[in-house]
């Protein structure tokens, strides 16, 4: 059997160039090599990937089911990143079904862990996520305060993100808020 890191590199190069199907088999390839081999945290970042690509594919059962295999055994062992990682990629696959407090939920856990582990960037993104959700839902004032919270977290902001530092720097000096 090939090398999981070989077969995992080759599913991210053609994941990141678009080649969901191709990148598909190269990561159930992988997971059975890292199974193989022992490797089964290696195993279980394959099944994220793989629950990934069918989330965007619009299987949403089977992603979910590979996602929270993932998670689980990120928690198992105690990979803390990981398992917020695999959250964070719950959230929206909640979304496509429809469950908003399940999505929110993931997202409200990953940023806290993410928190604990000292991950700023990552935090930053799960809540700015976190407060356009919330925002759409309706809760205008908590989703804003959310995504304040998270653009001021993210160390290299896009340059979007940089324009709405300076309104919100603007804020604060003009309403001292």
């Amino acid at each position: 059997m090939a090398d999981g890191n070989s077969l995992k590199d080759d599913g991210l190069r053609l994941f990141n160039n678009g080649s969901l199907n191709e990148a598909l088999e190269k990561f159930t390839l992988a997971a059975a090599a890292f199974n193989e081999s022992g490797l089964a945290l290696d195993a279980a970042e394959m099944y994220n990937n793989m629950g990934v690509i069918h989330r965007l594919d619009g299987r949403l059962e089977e992603a979910a089911d590979l996602i929270r295999m993932a998670r689980a055994s990120f928690a198992s062992a105690g990979d803390r990143s990981r398992e917020a990682q695999a959250l964070g990629n719950l959230a929206p696959l909640y979304l496509k079904q429809g469950n908003v407090a399940d999505a929110m939920s993931a997202y409200r856990e990953a940023a806290l862990i993410f928190h604990e582990l000292n991950d700023h960037d990552r935090e930053g993104e799960v809540l700015i996520a976190l407060g356009l959700l919330r925002f759409d839902d309706g809760s205008r004032a908590e989703g804003i305060g959310l995504y304040e919270a998270g653009i001021r977290l993210i160390s290299k902001p896009t340059g979007r993100q940089k324009r709405v530092r300076v309104v919100l720097n603007l804020k604060k000096m003009l309403l001292g808020s």
